[in-house]
């Protein structure tokens, strides 16, 4: 990435280097004291302790170096050896201006890597609800930012189609209609292409049957071995179970789709049934895995654990794979189809120990290739009572239902303030859809995945302050800025030496490349949710002090045109790697 931090970096390791230095000491970052320069480089008291030498003298002796240097009108030293640096305005003016000759404004690709990210999750025959919503949208906004810094990219939506929920359907379906052709071991076929139930069905279906399972010890056994004998492969179970997935895959794509969250992959846990007999074996042979009280288990605690991590459940009593039977094959899967460098798991935090027991096993095993395995954690979505959120009602909050009550409070928002009035209604519509969306997902990724939130869409659609409105407001107001500018026959133009009110928004512009390596190195897209919305306050408080369309001096008009348009791409850039589209007015 090309920041003028990172220039700047490049100039201050040179120096380090030529004193004998390491020159990774020379590292700069934008400045925490703005008071005392634009940037700041520390890395003369991690010097000293190296080298055994007082920080401050080297500080001293970096600063020498740099003070004669052409770009730099100002450095000076703080505290033990801080050293502090602020650019010439002819360099902002020229980094600018290199920023907007470039189509990916000076973010540079690096090497690509390919990379699965697992961001699904969601079970068939069950409707999406708010507990998919997490991991569909910071897994959606992680996959954007790791393809457009120049990896590879998998989306898999990785569904749950293989458990006990499966046994619960079809015992269930059993109970209700013996008659079908499915349930009739001598039936020899073939089944009927059309599904004995729709989607609709199926949602009523599952909880009636998850209840009645709960409730009778002997029900809940006829589930059980019905999920055994569809593992098995009894093929009217199987049969059952493609018309399951079939029917949901349909359902999941749409509700997906209208999140704007995409996946290349559409598998489930049953797609890899067939490897999880020669992967178990092959575990048998490397002695990693034991039978431990009827179950087939392997050990994953290690002598330095400081918390106990229990065995690994390869196979259950009864013969059924497990979800770390059935994560195991999937990285099987992975490595035979996609051979990644990396797979990220974008799952609820909760589930953090059921991957460290899957990623040692992997390990232990060879499974995983050359793929290092993460698992991104995140919390949870609440309600104003702390818990995880629930609709008045008490029940869980379809996902479609929630879209369009952020877009009901995106069209009445949109409506106190003025905005769309006088379009045409599919304009009004698309328009509130894109707010209500974007007031959705920013609430999400402008905190930090780890972190809890609390669900307010009365706050999320306001057009004021830290939300996703603000954010498409402020694009829209750019883009009015520019059409105006076009009909008088203005266009951006070079873009001058910034004046002292100015500069902050030729830096603010700068850092976008280390706030997209940021997003990236920590796997943190609040990182990019925090730079887009400083930027736009900074152009705000830019647009507030100066003339733009109503400046007389050609030069400084098309200069101005010309930030404009910079911030425009810098701002719909970061929106876009969060997954929020800009519309083109309000």
């Amino acid at each position: 990435m090309s920041s003028l931090s990172g220039a700047l970096t490049e100039v201050v390791a040179r120096v380090f280097d030529e004193l004998g230095l390491p020159a990774e000491y020379g590292r700069v970052t934008i400045s925490n004291r703005p008071d005392l320069g634009q940037f700041q480089c520390n890395g003369a008291l991690a010097a000293a302790k190296a080298a055994k030498q007082n920080p401050r003298a080297i500080a001293e002796q970096v600063m020498a170096k740099l003070q004669v240097m052409p770009q730099l009108r100002d450095t000076s030293l703080a505290g033990p050896g801080f050293i502090n640096l602020s650019v010439t305005d002819e360099r902002l003016a020229e980094h600018a201006n290199w920023m907007a000759g470039d189509e990916r404004l000076a973010v540079t690709r690096k090497r690509p890597e390919m990379v699965v990210l697992d961001y699904g999750g969601a079970n068939i025959a069950k409707a999406m609800h708010v507990g998919h919503l997490r991991a569909a949208i910071i897994g959606d906004s992680l996959r954007r930012i790791f393809s457009f810094a120049g990896d590879n990219t998998v989306g898999d939506v990785h569904m749950g189609d293989w458990g006990l929920q499966m046994g619960m359907l079809i015992s269930e379906l059993e109970i209700r209609r013996p008659d079908l052709p499915y349930f009739d071991p001598n039936f020899k076929g073939p089944y009927p292409n059309a599904s004995p139930v729709t989607v609709t069905e199926l949602e009523e279906i599952y909880p009636t049957a998850s209840a009645a399972c709960k409730a009778d010890p002997a029900r809940n056994e006829r589930a059980r071995v019905a999920t055994a004998e569809l593992q098995q492969g009894r093929p009217g179970y199987r049969a059952l179970w493609q018309h399951f997935f079939d029917i949901s895959v349909e359902v999941l794509k749409r509700d997906y789709g209208a999140l704007g969250v995409h996946f290349d992959l559409w598998k489930g846990e049953a797609h890899v049934d067939p490897l999880i007999g020669p992967m178990v074996e092959k575990m048998k042979a490397m002695g990693l895995a034991e039978v431990d009280q009827g179950a087939l288990i392997v050990r994953v605690a290690r002598p330095d654990d400081k918390k106990e991590i229990p065995p690994l459940i390869l196979v259950k009593r009864d013969g059924a794979a497990m979800y770390s039977t059935t994560d195991l094959a999937t990285i099987v899967d992975r490595v035979n189809e996609q051979n990644p460098d990396l797979i990220l798991y974008i799952v609820d935090q909760r589930q953090h120990l059921h991957f460290e027991q899957v990623f040692r096993a992997a390990i232990m095993a060879s499974l995983n290739g050359k793929a290092k395995m993460e698992h991104l954690g995140f919390g949870t979505m609440n309600g104003p009572d702390g818990k995880p959120f629930k609709t008045r009602e008490g029940g869980v909050m379809k996902l479609q239902d929630l879209i369009a009550m952020m877009t009901g409070a995106a069209l009445d928002r949109l409506k106190e303030q003025g905005l769309a009035t006088d379009y045409d209604e599919a304009e009004r519509k698309d328009i509130a859809k894109k707010v209500g969306l974007a007031a959705l997902k920013f609430a999400d990724l402008s905190n930090h995945r780890i972190a809890n939130y609390v669900f307010d869409p009365d706050r999320f659609v306001r057009f004021e302050g830290k939300t996703g409105p603000y954010l498409l407001y402020a694009a829209v107001r750019i883009k009015s800025i520019l059409r105006k500018a076009d009909a008088q026959g203005d266009r951006p133009g070079t873009i001058l030496p910034p004046e002292p009110g100015e500069r902050d928004l030729v830096l603010a512009l700068g850092a976008l490349p280390d706030a997209i390596q940021a997003a990236y190195d920590e796997r943190a897209p609040n990182r990019i949710a925090d730079y887009a919305y400083g930027l736009a306050q900074t152009f705000s408080t830019y647009y507030n002090q100066f003339h733009i369309l109503s400046e007389q001096n050609d030069a400084l008009r098309r200069s101005r045109l010309g930030l404009a348009a910079l911030t425009l791409r810098a701002l719909e850039l970061s929106l876009s790697l969060l997954g929020i589209e800009v519309p083109e007015r309000m």
